[in-house]
């Protein structure tokens, strides 16, 4: 963050000092909303959370040398104090789950208003100094997370670049990432997401992005949203929120969706189709796959052509990758750059399509972050991908999967859907993980849909699951793990890796930890 003093901060977000000896005192460190993460010249975020209240651990945030909280009520150290919010419209902040008395929309509402404030200075200096800051905005209801990865692997190449660790795309992941710009910052690329209509509205009044992608319209939050038409309009206040063409706006659509496709009726942005269709801007052709189910493809664009080979698992990569360089060919790169960071750049973010084999050939594929029916169809057809290939062909492909969550009344049908996809795409075997009606649903599509004997089993846990897995897994054998990140299926993959593992792994991407309110919303 850059250099603050607690009087400026208390001015911008509308609080009061409290117990604060000296007002002109700077915040120099990070902003964190974890005091075990609290450091000096940092500012603590008192938050509510599952466990705890962040306002009983704001003495120990001091301790660590954070010089002040932000808080909702005075916590008996150097504080800024901040008013309660309303909370009573489509355009007011997101309340976080455990927030009983409102003191956490209170605390995100003025984050928001911190980040903003960072956000107008750091772009006043780059517009004196002749530099600028530019912000670009992801979202879609699967691939943002992987999306803004490669976006900023690939614009590390112009300059210095902020980028959230993992998911952190909502009302407080967002903000935070903000405060991690300073004036070297030279983009800051931001995952916005949404559970509900107005919701990626408010993200870009916090950061207003000049440059926005849409990846696509699926059925993730399904329940909350009501239909696929309500997440249309939730993902494309995106495209509503960017600055005209003449002002420098640009919209990249993925013009394989035909509902992304439909956005650019409204926007003032030029527009940038992607996709595989033949009137796209940038383009894919020539697509095929390896046994790792890694894609290659010819990258098409007025600037030029090259074959790329992805170094992340699964061909729904591609049209990540498309967005990726259409967003660097806006900044400068050129195709033979964007070629070259393409092939070298792996997954990092954790627990997506991370591919890691065990020293006796078992290859498990961890894509156990999240899930929705889309990312679930995509990660199962990579599995089957993986298993045909000439390498692995006469494997088995097992594929341990959990509930996807927020689904809402089609959640019975989705599940069981996915149950029969599995028995179609001719995955050897299928572990069900969960009690619920929705777990019964996916085991009993797949035996309706045509599986016999023990093909498809339900367990009531990832214990269960692992000690299935541990008695019949043999060498060669693929396994997927997916779920909904509430499931915690990632527990199925470790316990598989623990006992042998390789020394060298598809896998290099650093653990990160989210945190419970960083943000997972899609």
């Amino acid at each position: 963050m850059i250099p603050m003093t607690l009087s400026r901060i208390a001015e911008i977000v509308g609080g009061t000092l409290h117990d604060v000896d000296d007002p002109s005192t700077q915040v120099t460190g990070t902003v964190e909303f974890d005091s075990r993460k609290a450091g000096p010249g940092g500012l603590f975020l008192a938050l509510p959370g599952a466990r705890v209240d962040g306002h009983d651990h704001a003495e120990a945030a001091v301790a660590a040398g954070a010089v002040a909280v932000l808080a909702a009520r005075p916590v008996g150290v150097p504080a800024i104090v901040v008013p309660s919010v309303p909370n009573d419209g489509p355009s007011a902040v997101m309340l976080l789950e455990h927030d009983t008395d409102g003191s956490g929309a209170a605390v995100l509402h003025a984050l928001g208003l911190l980040a903003r404030a960072v956000v107008d200075e750091l772009a006043a200096e780059g517009s004196a100094s002749g530099g600028g800051l530019t912000l670009v905005g992801v979202t879609g209801s699967a691939g943002k997370t992987s999306t803004k990865d490669l976006i900023a692997a690939l614009l590390r190449e112009r300059g210095e670049v902020v980028a959230p660790p993992g998911s952190f795309n909502n009302e407080l992941g967002l903000p935070w990432t903000v405060l991690r710009a300073d004036e070297k910052t030279r983009f800051l690329v931001l995952e916005m997401s949404a559970r509900g209509v107005g919701h990626v509205g408010e993200l870009t009044k916090i950061a207003p992005p000049k440059i926005g992608v849409v990846l696509n319209v699926g059925t993730a939050h399904l329940g909350e949203f009501g239909s696929r038409e309500a997440i249309a309009v939730a993902k494309g206040e995106l495209v509503e929120a960017l600055p005209s063409a003449a002002d420098g706006g640009v919209a990249v659509l993925n013009a394989d969706d035909r509902m992304v496709a439909a956005m650019a009726s409204r926007t003032k942005a030029r527009i940038v189709f992607v996709g595989q269709s033949e009137d796209c801007d940038v383009r894919a052709t020539d697509v095929v796959v390896d046994d790792q189910a890694r894609a290659s493809f010819t990258l098409n664009c007025s600037q030029g052509s090259a074959r790329i080979r992805l170094a992340v698992h699964g061909e729904h990569h591609v049209s990540n990758a498309l967005a990726a360089a259409a967003v660097a060919l806006e900044n400068g790169l050129t195709v033979a750059d964007i070629a070259r960071v393409l092939e070298g750049t792996r997954a990092a973010s954790a627990r997506r399509m991370e591919v890691t084999e065990r020293a006796d050939g078992v290859t498990v594929v961890n894509d156990s972050y999240n899930a929705n029916p889309d990312s679930m169809r995509a990660a199962l057809k990579a599995l089957v991908s993986m298993a045909r290939s000439d390498r692995h062909f006469g494997r088995r492909s097992w594929a341990v999967l959990g509930e996807m969550g927020e689904l809402g009344p089609e959640s019975v049908v989705e599940h069981d859907a996915i149950g029969r996809l599995a028995v179609r795409l001719d995955v050897s075997k299928l572990i069900v993980v969960g009690t619920g009606r929705t777990s019964r649903a996916m085991h009993q599509g797949a035996v309706m849909e045509g599986s016999w004997g023990d093909e498809s089993v339900v367990v009531p846990d990832a214990v269960a699951a692992i000690a299935i897995l541990e008695a019949e897994l043999e060498p060669g054998d693929l396994v997927l793990v997916k779920a909904s990140k509430s499931v915690e299926l990632w527990t199925v993959a470790e316990a598989i890796l623990a006992a042998t593992t390789s020394a060298d792994s598809d896998n290099t991407g650093d653990e990160n930890s989210d945190g419970e309110n960083g943000g997972d919303s899609q």
